[in-house]
């Protein structure tokens, strides 16, 4: 049994490490509901590379488990019910609306991928001003999720006040960080 000064400490020694940093390691999956299964699997397998892996069977609904480039999306099969759940099915492609984000080392083969499936896409590049220009690409899943392709590994990461808090894994490409000697951001 412990001591109730042991348990104090505990609780310290927990909220320590909240505020030092969460201990998290990366993001591990996107879920996603779909309307149609079979045709949200062969866009993300087909379009993005990645690939259907087992799922474990005590889910006890329709869905599917993908993976590659170290993250995973789960595919959930929607009710019909659920139809509110979805986006609104629009061609409008905004960048400022929800996307996930991938990282690519080749944006004209991104392009020549998209053409190839017949998937509308909008094409732009921001930060030529500041010298480091980022290429990115706009589309959608069957389901109308939005998706952002990028070469985002040319924007320098310049932490405000949390140097400290940042993890980068080391397996994983890592954007390069800007730490500037200013110690009073830090």
């Amino acid at each position: 049994m412990q001591s109730q000064q042991q348990q104090h400490q505990e609780i310290r020694d927990e909220k320590e490490k909240n505020e030092n940093g969460t201990p998290l390691m990366a993001l591990n999956h996107v879920s996603r509901l779909c309307k149609n299964l079979e045709k949200s699997v062969e866009f993300y397998t087909k379009v993005l590379g990645f690939v259907l892996i087992e799922r474990p069977q005590a889910f006890d609904f329709d869905g599917a488990w993908l993976f590659n480039y170290g993250v995973g999306i789960h595919l959930v099969h929607a009710k019909d019910n659920e139809d509110d759940k979805l986006p609104n099915h629009t061609d409008n492609l905004d960048p400022m609306d929800n996307h996930i984000s991938f990282q690519s080392e080749d944006m004209e083969g991104m392009v020549q991928r998209l053409e190839q499936f017949k998937i509308k896409y909008l094409k732009r590049t921001v930060g030529e001003e500041e010298g480091a220009a980022i290429d990115q690409l706009f589309f959608k899943d069957p389901d109308g999720f939005m998706i952002e392709i990028c070469n985002c590994e040319n924007v320098k990461l310049v932490p405000q006040r949390s140097i400290g808090r940042i993890k980068f894994p080391s397996d994983r490409h890592n954007p390069p960080v800007e730490l500037g000697n200013d110690d009073s951001k830090t």
